[in-house]
Order: C-alpha cells, then sequence, then structure tokens
C-alpha cells in the first residue's frame, strides 16, 4: 500500500530539511496544530526556536505560495503585524525530498477576546490595513474565492467520488442545488463588489493576542475574494450579538478603509460555501492517516444526514434580511 507523502516526514527528516538550508536544529521537536500542512516547532542550536511549515503536496503551485509570501513581506513592510517566510540563503521557499518547506520566527499569544467590544474594534482596524495593501494589486497565481471554486467544483468532486452515501445523494443534491441557487441570489443583490487578496480563514484561531495586540497567522488559504470574507468569520452567536460583534468590527475597519455595505448579502452565502466547501476538503484528504483519526465522523451516515439539515438552515437564512450595523 502506498504510503502517503507525510507519513515520510519523520523528525529526521525535519531536522535534515532544516540543516541543507543551514540551520542546525538542536533535537527539539514540537508538532504544532495543522491539518493542511504540517508545522513543527524547532529548537535550534544558536537563537530561539524557529517554526518550519512544510506544505501539503501538490496543494500549490511554487508561484502560488511565492504569492503568499511576498504579500507577507508587502503587509509586513506596512508595519501590520503578521508572520512572514524567513529568507534562508536569498528564498522564502525551500525543497527537500520531495517536500517543499519555509520556515518562520516563533510568535506566542493567546486567543483574543472576542466578545470585549475594544478586542473587536482594535481587530477592525488591522485587517482594514490588510485589505487596503491586498487592494493595491490582484493575485496571479492563486485562485478567487467564489461559487465556482467553493460551490461547483466541491459538489463536483464529492459525486465523482462516491462519498455520498446512495440513500442520501438525492436528498443531499437537491438541498445543495437550493443552497447554491441561494447562494447566486445573494451574489445579485450584492452586485459587483470588489474583490481584494484575503487572509482567507481570518477566524480567532488565526489571531494570536498579546499586550501589544493582534498577530496575524497562517495565511495559506489566502486569496482574491470580498472584504467581508475576512468579517464574517468573527461573528458568533444569535443574530443579535453577530450584529453588535459587527458593528465593533466596522467602527475600527473604517478607520481606514470604507466598507461597501452592499457585502453583507453575502456573510450567509459565504457561510453556506464553507460548509459545502469543508465536506470536500475532508474527503480530498481522506488519504491522509491523519484525518480518519482527527475526523473519525467523517463519511457516516450521521455526518450527511447532518450536513443535509444544515443546509437547509443555510437556505432559510439567505433568503433572511441582511445582518446590519448600528
Amino acid at each position: 500500500m502506498t504510503k502517503h507523502p507525510f507519513e515520510l516526514l519523520g523528525p529526521d527528516c525535519v531536522l535534515d530539511a532544516l540543516d541543507s538550508i543551514g540551520l542546525r536544529g538542536d533535537g527539539r521537536l514540537l508538532a504544532l496544530n495543522s491539518y493542511e500542512n504540517r508545522v513543527y516547532q524547532v529548537g535550534m542550536e544558536e537563537g530561539p526556536p524557529l517554526v518550519a511549515k512544510f506544505y501539503r503536496p501538490a496543494r500549490w503551485s511554487d508561484a502560488a505560495i511565492l504569492e503568499e509570501h511576498a504579500f507577507m513581506e508587502e503587509l509586513a513592510a506596512q508595519e501590520i503585524p503578521v508572520v512572514p517566510a524567513l529568507a534562508q540563503n536569498g528564498a522564502t521557499l525551500h525543497h527537500y525530498q520531495g517536500f517543499r518547506f519555509a520556515v518562520f520566527t516563533r510568535h506566542g499569544g493567546r486567543a483574543p477576546e472576542l466578545d470585549d467590544p475594544a478586542v473587536l474594534e482594535w481587530t477592525g482596524r488591522y485587517i482594514a490595513r490588510i485589505h487596503a495593501v491586498g487592494a493595491v494589486k490582484p493575485y496571479a497565481e492563486r485562485p478567487a474565492l467564489d461559487i465556482a471554486t467553493f460551490g461547483a467544483e466541491p459538489r463536483d468532486y464529492l459525486l465523482a467520488n462516491d462519498f455520498i452515501p446512495m440513500d442520501l445523494r438525492s436528498a443531499y443534491m437537491s438541498v445543495l442545488d437550493q443552497a447554491l441557487d441561494g447562494v447566486r441570489r445573494c451574489y445579485e443583490r450584492a452586485g459587483d463588489v470588489a474583490q481584494l487578496r484575503l487572509h482567507g480563514d481570518c477566524h480567532g484561531g488565526n489571531v494570536l493576542w498579546t499586550d501589544a495586540g493582534p498577530h496575524f497567522v497562517d495565511f495559506d488559504d489566502s486569496r482574491m475574494g470580498p472584504a467581508i470574507q475576512d468579517l464574517w468569520m468573527m461573528l458568533s452567536g444569535e443574530r443579535q450579538e453577530q450584529v453588535r460583534q459587527l458593528s465593533d468590527i466596522l467602527a475600527g475597519y473604517e478607520d481606514f478603509c470604507e466598507f461597501d455595505t452592499r457585502q453583507l448579502y453575502l456573510v450567509e452565502a459565504l457561510r453556506t460555501l464553507r460548509l459545502i466547501h469543508y465536506s470536500s476538503w475532508l474527503a480530498r484528504r481522506w488519504d491522509d492517516p491523519a484525518f480518519p483519526a482527527a475526523f473519525p465522523w467523517f463519511n457516516t451516515q450521521r455526518y450527511w444526514q447532518d450536513r443535509i439539515l444544515e443546509l437547509r438552515e443555510q437556505v432559510a437564512l439567505m433568503d433572511e434580511p441582511p445582518l446590519w450595523p448600528v
């Protein structure tokens, strides 16, 4: 049975990869929480520990990874608190025994208190600054977040690879088609909103908080899309709570960027696309042994029944008036 490439990425391989670019680890290795890639905190013989990120094979091209690195460099040059890849021997992307990897400084922090209006406003200001840089030019190599990439393509993959149980396939496909119709209506109501380079996965887990404020990490999902994509994942709770949170975020955001309120029609549409894409994301990685171990509930009968109910709820939510800041 062919092994998944990540099964070959043992501690010796990680240390040898770093050694190949002139970085000598001292043997201390701590695996950090990441399923998409493999990320390690590595103790160094000289200096503080570094973080080594080994990219999932075949997910991004080298050019697409380098675009992300360049975007982070642009942000760092504007003193926006991100963690860019370190240049070693004149390069930020390295190759070793079929793996591609990058090295970063280690930045600690705690989860942001997203129920604190001051924290939300502060976060909103920095997201706006990220977007101001992201709007300067588009990505050339990375795809956009849209109905095709997060809706139609995931649907087609799930169908083509027989992940949906036969007795639920008809019901799932019916509600998924309804959901995509609802997404299209939301996009029609929003109109032609601007597309820019985004963080792409800007939720509380990718914001590290210190006394000096936030640090934004993990731009691996960075792509083109509407600004609201980097805002809605900060929202949680009942509708009234989300309205308050959105108001606090936009109070900070609009210190640096004008916000096109037409994008509010896209909040539930983008949430729907993320839910559809998530099932496909799990399915595409099911040959990675880390996934069945971490997500044993995926691809069970109960899983797909819950997805049907979830999408039905989203169909109803997309027909409701959008969230509106107070």
